[in-house]
């Protein structure tokens, strides 16, 4: 009779120790509701662009670097100023690879006129590109209507 009680608890052990076969999908459930939460939160700082301001906004300013900003000036006329001296703008990208060989800062700012035409602000902004410079601020005005109504 004894050996009848040992067969049966091996029996009983055996069942306690055999595997799972069924899947517990909670915990794979759960991390990936996680990974999707910080992948929509992660997503929209991973796009990559110019950072630009459009004119007349209440946008708070740039911080300042320690040498003086680098800025290029579009005047009305379509005359072309770097820092306060004016620029033959044929000779503008030659002028702004130079400047980018000897600068710490890759920053520059643009100042436009608003009345000029897109296009040739974006031809500036094209020879800034090629000259080297990667990080391009438009400033704007900032004595402007926070609620984007327009001056009527």
């Amino acid at each position: 009779m004894g050996a009848g009680l040992v067969s049966r608890r091996s029996v009983r052990g055996r069942r306690r120790s055999r595997p799972m076969s069924e899947i517990n999908v909670t915990p794979f459930v759960d991390v990936m509701l996680v990974l999707l939460i910080i992948f929509m939160v992660a997503a929209p700082l991973l796009t990559v662009g110019v950072p630009l301001e459009l004119p007349r906004t209440a946008a708070n300013p740039l911080p300042q670097p320690d040498e003086r900003p680098l800025t290029i000036q579009l005047a009305a006329d379509g005359r072309v100023f770097v820092q306060d001296e004016e620029v033959d703008p044929a000779r503008l990208p030659a002028l702004l690879a130079a400047l980018a060989r000897e600068r710490r800062d890759e920053k520059v700012y643009l100042r436009a006129d608003q009345g000029l035409p897109y296009g040739r602000v974006m031809e500036v902004m094209g020879a800034l590109n090629a000259g080297g410079f990667r990080s391009i601020g438009l400033v704007t005005d900032p004595a402007a209507p926070a609620s984007g109504d327009k001056a009527g």
